[in-house]
């Protein structure tokens, strides 16, 4: 049976080759993009979860009191650091989404902290706190831009591997669509959230 499907398999190539735009080629470079803004995508929310130490070290610092928010910002990042983030898990639906609603809650859990700090007037016009805010601010933008380049790279790759005659070299080289990031508001992903704590904002 195995000898059989390999003989379709090279039967069905040698009736694919011919055509012009088979698509195998534009397979190869569109997932090797993905790839590349994946990285940048896991490289980007590292440089966030790089920040959060500090961040809740010098919020404990002015409001201790703060406990459960400060504890819901640790606990989120100690899950989103407990998925392994490889660059399998762009081809692994379920693993992918456990992964964006790891990053989702964090960054909920993060929007909580930073309302918090608007009661504290000292802490927002701490030096250390407002380099981390520049730091945050900037790091979520770069997130957002990371996202968006993926999300295209993957419509790219997909329409490929969906439209005909590419679908059928995808179907033989085992080439599956990917999965992409999904938000309840577009709006609000295309917006980065706002970081500005400047002491004379109310």
């Amino acid at each position: 049976m195995r000898t059989f499907n390999g003989w379709l398999k090279v039967l069905a190539l040698a009736w694919l080759l011919p055509l012009a735009g088979c698509g195998y080629n534009t397979l190869q470079s569109t997932d090797e993009a993905i790839k590349a803004q994946w990285a940048e995508v896991l490289n980007q929310y590292q440089r966030r979860a790089d920040l959060i130490p500090n961040l809740v070290k010098t919020v404990e610092g002015f409001a201790q009191q703060e406990r459960d928010v400060i504890l819901g910002v640790t606990e989120a990042r100690s899950k989103v650091g407990g998925i392994q983030a490889t660059p399998e898990l762009i081809n692994d639906p379920a693993a992918f989404q456990k992964f964006q609603a790891a990053q989702g809650e964090l960054s909920s859990a993060l929007s909580k902290l930073l309302v918090v700090v608007e009661r504290y007037p000292d802490l927002k016009s701490d030096a250390n706190f407002r380099d981390l805010q520049a730091q945050l601010e900037g790091t979520e933008n770069r997130i957002a831009v990371a996202r968006k380049r993926y999300i295209e790279a993957v419509q790219e790759y997909n329409v490929t591997v969906r439209r005909f005659p590419s679908n059928l070299t995808a179907m033989i080289f085992g080439f599956d669509t990917k999965p992409s990031f999904t938000v309840e508001n577009e709006a609000a992903i295309a917006r980065p959230p706002e970081v500005n704590f400047n002491t004379g904002n109310k």
